[in-house]
C-alpha cells in the first residue's frame, strides 16, 4: 500500500494543474520535479483561449489576473506573419492575459499545495517499470536514489520528456531550423516611437510596426505596454536551442544586427527569451499505466496556445484518472483521454502548422499569400473562425446519447437562479464535480442522475436546453428535454449506471 495515487513528473503549468485537479477529485498526487528550484529562464508570457474560462470556473481567474503585467491586453494576435485584429468585437472570441510563466507556476503550486498535493523538487525520474497493478519510478534525489510506486504515472516533463522515452512512446514530427529571440525592453534614449507603433533609429531610419523581412531573417516589432517595446527576431539555425541557457541583451542585439544590418538601441530588459519551434505529437498518450500531457505529448510550432492545450489536457485527464483509481470508472473512460486529447492536439497542430507555412516563405508568392490572408481577416466571419480555432473553443467531442448542438462543447457560464439564490454554471463547477443542471423542472431526468452526479434545479434566461449533463472538465456530456434513453446512455458512458 502506498500513500501516493498518481506520480506526476514535471512541475510546470500542466503538472501543477493536474495535481490540483486530482486533489479536487479526492486523489493523492505527488509531483516530482528534477530542478531544485523554480526555473528563472523566461518562457511563456501569457495565457489565452479556453483555459481562461476553466480557471474562472475553478475560482482562480481573479488570482491569475492579479499577476498580469497588462490586465487588459489589446485583442490583436500574431498568426504566421500576419495579425488577427479582434478589437472590433464587443466580446472577443479569443481572450488573453499577459502573465509570466514563472508567476503562473508559483500560483498553481500554491493552489495545489492548498488542496493537499505534495511537490518534491530536486527529484529526477531516471527509470520506470510497470505491471498490471502499478508503475514504479526510480528517482534520483538529494539524498540518493530511491523507488516509489503508484497506480499511475503522468509525464508532464516537457518536449524532451524522459518519461515518454522510458515508456517507449514515439514522438514523430519536425524541428524547424529557426531560432526566435524575444525582448521586451524599456524605450531608451535614441529610439523614437511613433503613434502608429513604428520606431526610428539614427542608423536604420524608420522601421514599421509588424514584420520586416530581410534576406537574413524576420524582425517583428510591437508594443504591448506603454513605455515598453516588443522585439522579436527569427533566424535560420541548424543547431538546437539550449532552453536552460538564459538569453542576454547582447545576444538579442547581435541577432537584430544580423537581420536588419544595423543596431537598434535597447533599453533595460523586462523580458528576454529564446525558443525553437517543433511540430510533434506523441503516437499515443497512454502506455499501460503511464500517461502523457502537455509538451510531453505535443509540441506546437507557434506561440500562444501550448499552455492552453497542455493545461486543458490536465483538466480532461484528472477526473477520468480519479474515477479509475477509485473504482467507479465505466469501461473505456480512461482511454477516452487519449481519444479526446490526441484529437485536440492534432487540431492545435493544424493551425500552428498553417502558421509555419505562412511565415516561412520568403518569395513573392509567399508575400502574396500573406497579403491575401490578411485581407480575409479583415472580414468578421473569417477572423472569428480563426480566433475560435486558436482559443480551442471550436473543439467538439463526440458524445453518445445526444445530438443536441451543445453536446460535446464547452458549457457557457450561464447566470442561474435557484431556491438558494443567484449562482452560475461556473460556481457549480468550482469543485470539479459532474452536474446535471435541470432548467425546466424535469423530475424524471433528475431521478436517473441521482447518486451518480450532483443535481441542481435552476432557472436561466434564454435557456440553451431543458437539461444539461456537464462533465467535471466543463464539457456538455448530454443536452435535451425528455429523452430518458439518451440521458441514460450518457450517464452510463461517463459515470457508470
Amino acid at each position: 500500500m502506498t500513500d501516493v495515487d498518481v506520480i506526476i513528473v514535471g512541475a510546470g503549468p500542466t503538472g501543477l494543474m493536474l495535481a490540483a485537479e486530482l486533489r479536487l477529485a479526492g486523489v493523492r498526487p505527488l509531483v516530482l520535479e528534477r530542478r531544485p528550484e523554480q526555473g528563472t529562464t523566461p518562457k511563456a508570457h501569457g495565457l489565452s483561449g479556453q483555459i481562461l474560462d476553466l480557471l474562472g470556473y475553478r475560482g482562480l481567474l481573479d488570482r491569475v489576473r492579479g499577476l498580469a503585467t497588462d490586465p487588459v491586453p489589446p485583442h490583436r494576435f500574431p498568426f504566421g506573419g500576419v495579425h488577427v485584429d479582434l478589437t472590433r468585437f464587443d466580446e472577443p472570441p479569443l481572450k488573453a492575459l499577459s502573465v509570466r510563466q514563472q508567476l503562473l507556476e508559483r500560483l498553481l503550486e500554491e493552489h495545489a499545495l492548498e488542496l493537499g498535493a505534495k511537490v518534491r523538487r530536486g527529484h529526477e525520474v531516471i527509470g520506470l517499470s510497470q505491471d498490471g497493478a502499478a508503475v514504479t519510478a526510480r528517482v534520483r534525489g538529494p539524498e540518493g536514489e530511491y523507488e516509489i510506486t503508484a497506480p499511475y504515472l503522468v509525464g508532464c516533463d516537457g518536449g524532451r520528456s524522459p518519461v515518454r522515452t522510458l515508456a517507449g512512446i514515439g514522438f514523430p514530427g519536425t524541428t524547424y531550423p529557426e531560432v526566435n529571440r524575444i525582448g521586451q525592453v524599456k524605450i531608451p534614449d535614441g529610439l523614437t516611437v511613433h503613434d502608429n507603433g513604428d520606431i526610428e533609429t539614427p542608423g536604420l531610419g524608420r522601421i514599421k510596426a509588424g514584420y520586416t523581412r530581410t534576406d537574413n531573417g524576420v524582425f517583428a516589432l510591437g508594443s504591448l505596454t506603454p513605455g515598453i517595446v516588443f522585439i522579436q527576431t527569427t533566424e535560420e539555425d541548424l543547431g538546437e536551442v539550449d532552453d536552460d541557457m538564459p538569453m542576454t541583451l547582447t545576444e538579442l542585439g547581435d541577432s537584430i544586427r544580423r537581420v536588419l544590418g544595423g543596431d537598434v538601441p535597447l533599453g533595460e530588459p523586462v523580458r528576454l527569451s529564446r525558443y525553437q519551434f517543433s511540430s510533434r505529437q506523441a503516437e499515443r498518450y497512454r502506455e499501460g499505466r503511464v500517461l502523457l500531457a502537455g509538451d510531453a505529448a505535443h509540441l506546437l510550432p507557434s506561440t500562444g496556445t501550448a499552455i492552453n492545450v497542455g493545461m486543458s489536457d490536465s483538466v480532461n485527464l484528472a477526473w477520468k484518472l480519479a474515477a479509475e483509481i477509485q473504482g467507479r470508472a465505466p469501461e473505456g473512460l480512461l482511454d477516452s483521454y487519449h481519444t479526446e486529447r490526441h484529437a485536440a492536439g492534432a487540431r492545435a497542430l493544424l493551425q500552428s502548422q498553417a502558421q509555419v507555412a505562412l511565415r516561412r516563405g520568403h518569395d513573392e508568392a509567399a508575400e502574396a499569400l500573406r497579403t491575401v490572408f490578411q485581407e480575409l481577416l479583415g472580414d468578421e466571419q473569417p477572423a472569428r473562425r480563426l480566433a475560435e480555432h486558436l482559443a480551442g473553443t471550436d473543439l467538439r467531442h463526440p458524445m453518445p446519447g445526444s445530438g443536441h448542438a451543445l453536446a460535446g462543447t464547452f458549457v457557457p457560464d450561464l447566470a442561474l437562479e435557484t431556491d438558494q439564490g443567484a449562482t452560475s454554471v461556473g460556481e457549480l463547477l468550482r469543485q470539479a464535480r459532474p452536474v446535471l443542471l435541470d432548467l425546466a423542472d424535469r423530475p424524471e431526468l433528475r431521478a436517473l442522475a441521482q447518486g451518480l452526479v450532483d443535481v441542481q434545479v435552476a432557472k436561466a434566461e434564454d435557456r440553451p436546453a431543458d437539461v444539461l449533463l456537464i462533465r467535471p472538465d466543463g464539457y456538455v456530456a448530454w443536452a435535451g428535454d425528455t429523452d430518458t434513453d439518451g440521458l441514460r446512455e450518457a450517464l452510463a458512458t461517463w459515470f457508470g449506471a
